[in-house]
């Protein structure tokens, strides 16, 4: 069975270094799973804005998460158009030249029509999503949540109507004439790690981490 891809249009379209791009739904979905912040573009009165959000991604759906009266939440309810994008730093590429030096990464750009959740039990699913999308497994340790926690927590859908991926790997590439420069060049990788867990100071005797909690630690994004 053949990937699906996403269509390329003009927004979605890479026009840079065409050969770094992706448009397959596997691709698109690995990179924003890998993720945990996510920068969201929309435009305020003719004026860009960027906002950064946590997220979840259910299907071709991304959940975006904020508090109700929040700017953010109240603005994305107002526009019929946003652009969301995930980026994971990888490494610096230090080349022989400063124009051939560049970063390995991986990225993905999303486009589509957000939506207000506004129905508890909806926003109680997404909530959900988002949750275990940073923290996996911790949902149900947790007391349920109030319905003044609900009402007041805002809950936007964006919908992945066009995406595109592109991802940056390997050594530098310098000019021919260039390797004949004494100069050092490589990669000096970049990773986001996951430190160990620190214990809050109001724990109750004897209380440790689950084996969800315990999980989450000293990882590498």
């Amino acid at each position: 069975m053949a990937e699906k891809q996403y269509d390329i249009h003009k927004q979605n379209k890479v026009r840079q270094l065409r050969e770094k791009a992706r448009y397959d739904e596997a691709t698109v979905h690995a990179i924003l799973d890998a993720g945990i912040l996510a920068h969201v573009a929309f435009v305020q009165d003719g004026a860009p804005v960027v906002v950064p959000m946590i997220y979840g991604r259910e299907g071709d759906t991304i959940y975006l998460h904020g508090a109700r009266k929040a700017r953010v939440i109240r603005l994305l309810e107002q526009t019929d158009r946003a652009c969301m994008n995930v980026t994971l730093l990888d490494g610096l590429v230090l080349a022989r030249s400063a124009f051939n030096s560049s970063m390995n990464y991986r990225s993905v750009t999303i486009f589509g029509t957000p939506k207000l959740v506004e129905k508890s039990a909806d926003k109680l699913h997404a909530i959900n999503i988002v949750s275990e999308h940073s923290m996996p497994g911790r949902w149900e340790e947790l007391r349920d949540s109030h319905e003044r926690e609900v009402k007041m927590t805002g809950v936007i859908s964006l919908s992945i109507e066009s995406a595109s991926a592109k991802i940056s790997a390997g050594k530098p590439d310098d000019e021919d004439e260039d390797y004949d420069i004494p100069v050092w060049a490589g990669v000096l990788p970049v990773s986001t790690n996951i430190g160990p867990l620190e214990d809050d100071d109001r724990l109750l005797p004897g209380v440790t981490p689950s084996a969800a909690v315990q999980a989450l630690q000293n990882k590498m994004l």
